[in-house]
């Protein structure tokens, strides 16, 4: 009963800190079940938490459609999230997603694993946020234009 108290304990504090926070984070449980995102992740998710939600890892890892900088799909075990879930440990890179809204995003992911104890797993935090799309290749001997 402890261990289930603590695990609770520990993703209902880490949903009120992310509720407080204006940085964009996503939260799952071990499972990699979406137990949360804040008010600062739905305008990069495109919907709010309530209305989306909770969804299982390979929801969301499909839902959202990832891909890898250069566009490739990315598999949930290369993700950011994936790999606190699966290797338990901290993660960080860079993905485009569409948002359910529909719009296409390259978003940077730093995710966290969170344990109850050292060695039980909890669930997992992830604060993320919009960078600038990258300017397209210019083709060397063109001119700028004007």
């Amino acid at each position: 009963m402890v261990g289930r108290r603590q695990k609770h304990l520990a993703l209902i504090i880490a949903r009120e800190l992310a509720s407080q926070l204006a940085t964009a984070t996503f939260i799952a449980d071990s499972a990699g079940e979406l137990v949360f995102y804040n008010e600062a992740a739905e305008d990069i998710l495109g919907r709010s938490f309530a209305e989306a939600g909770s969804m299982h890892a390979e929801g969301w890892s499909s839902q959202f459609q990832i891909t890898d900088p250069d566009g490739a799909p990315m598999p949930l075990e290369q993700m950011p999230m994936g790999i606190a879930m699966t290797q338990r440990r901290p993660a960080h890179g860079s993905l485009w997603m569409t948002g359910l809204d529909g719009a296409r995003r390259l978003v940077s992911v730093t995710a966290v694993p969170l344990f109850s104890t050292p060695t039980e797993l909890v669930g997992m935090i992830a604060l993320f946020w919009e960078e600038q799309a990258p300017e397209p290749a210019r083709t060397a001997g063109r001119p700028e234009p004007a």
